[in-house]
């Protein structure tokens, strides 16, 4: 029997993945105790003056061996450009350093990070990587975008593990990277497991034999989008179920199965039984979105309506979102007293270590719907802030605000914050 392979390019894709490994019951169990995680916050309580400057952890190198070792804490608080900065952790190997190939693939789960260029996301995946490791699963970084040459290199590595696999794990059906592996290699199995709200975009546009194109973006085709159509309608093709080949969506969101697929529930069974649960500091906690860095909401009404949160509720701190750029945070942090954070972790993790919010309010996205499972029984409230119409960007995509719409109707774990009242930002009720 020939193993599994599984492709992240997230920290909540390779959350997922464990997930998963962990609801089949298999994967190795750790070969040592796992290294003992902080308690979150330890360092700081939250509250409105906790908005000090501490600069986000860099990415300190590009290739394999770089990095940062995890800090204390739920996250780094972000620094206004006039403060002070927290010098960057000291150096740690990157996971997987030192090994010259890709692991080949076996009885056991062998991940594979394909290492994206954003700096954040890095900083998260580096400790994802860890934790996996800590549970005793080989992980593989790989620099698939280090510059020229690297997809070359990628592809000739990756070449024999996806081969040999008999089972391919991948988060992001819509990324390119994923969709040219996947159209030179073809799996018998697939199973796709979240990276966002766009699973349930991925299910619907499976089941109606639709492209691939992401929500946010509009449906004209680029040149770019052009020139890679054949490898986008391949991999579709490589995606859906056929008689040699069978696809698994394992997920947390309500999605309507495509025929032919098999829809596996995500309940974070291994998010609960690794971490808290957590203490709860009976305030609220607000969680950023990047629907602003997508070019879907306009900023300068998501400025107003963060504000208005944080009035109404009683928020001491925002978690961003880690797309979301330093000049929209440094703002936040300045008109709004809140205190900034970027999570070092899927927040998931974050709010099940703790310590937390009573409440924990959040606009549309995945969240909604992951946060009410990973803290079952804690007695955190999660509510979702709804999109008004008029908040979206005169740009943004005909299909956004349904989108968004069908994200918090379908949350059925989350109270609604409803706009009310003459403007849209002006007043955020429970509805």
């Amino acid at each position: 029997m020939t193993g599994r392979l599984a492709f992240v390019e997230s920290p909540v894709q390779l959350l997922n993945v464990l997930e998963w490994a962990h609801a089949r019951g298999r994967g190795p169990a750790p070969a040592a105790a796992p290294a003992p995680v902080p308690p979150a916050g330890a360092d700081r309580a939250p509250g409105p003056d906790a908005a000090r400057a501490s600069a986000p952890v860099p990415d300190s190198g590009t290739g394999p061996g770089t990095g940062s070792a995890p800090a204390s804490g739920p996250g780094t608080a972000f620094a206004p450009a006039s403060g002070p900065g927290t010098p960057p952790a000291a150096s740690a190997p990157e996971p997987g350093q030192g090994r010259d190939a890709v692991p080949a693939a076996s009885d056991d789960l062998a991940i594979v990070v394909l290492s994206p260029s954003d700096p954040m996301s890095r900083g998260q995946l580096r400790r994802m990587a860890q934790l996996a490791r800590d549970e005793g699963f080989d992980v593989h970084w790989q620099e698939a975008r280090a510059g020229r040459g690297a997809l070359v290199r990628t592809l000739r590595e990756l070449g024999g593990p996806l081969r040999a696999a008999e089972r391919v794990i991948v988060g992001d059906p819509f990324s390119r990277y994923v969709q040219l592996l996947l159209t030179l290699f073809g799996p018998r199995h697939v199973t796709v497991v979240d990276d966002g709200t766009a699973t349930m975009e991925f299910a619907a546009q499976l089941a109606g034999g639709e492209r691939l194109v992401r929500w946010h973006r509009k449906g004209d085709l680029g040149p770019r989008e052009l020139l890679l159509a054949p490898v986008t309608s391949l991999a579709r093709r490589r995606l859906a179920p056929g008689p040699h080949r069978t696809v698994e969506i394992f997920t947390s969101l309500p999605v309507q199965a495509p025929p032919g697929t098999e829809v596996t529930e995500n309940a974070y069974a291994w998010t609960r039984s690794r971490f808290g649960p957590p203490a709860l500091t009976g305030g609220t906690d607000l969680v950023g979105t990047s629907l602003v860095e997508t070019g879907v909401v306009d900023a300068e009404h998501y400025l107003r309506v963060v504000g208005q949160l944080a009035r109404t509720h009683g928020a001491t701190r925002y978690f961003a979102h880690r797309r979301e750029t330093p000049e929209k945070l440094h703002r936040i942090a300045v008109e709004t007293g809140l205190q900034v954070v970027r999570p070092e972790l899927p927040l998931e993790l974050i709010a099940r270590r703790g310590p937390v919010g009573a409440t924990i309010v959040s606009f549309p996205s995945t969240v909604v719907h992951t946060l009410p499972l990973a803290l079952a029984g804690t007695g955190v409230k999660v509510a979702v802030c709804e999109i008004a119409p008029e908040w979206l960007k005169a740009t943004a995509s005909p299909r956004a605000q349904g989108f968004l719409a069908g994200v918090v109707g379908t949350a059925s774990g989350a109270d609604r914050l409803t706009p009310r009242g003459g403007s849209a930002a002006d007043r955020l009720e429970f509805g």
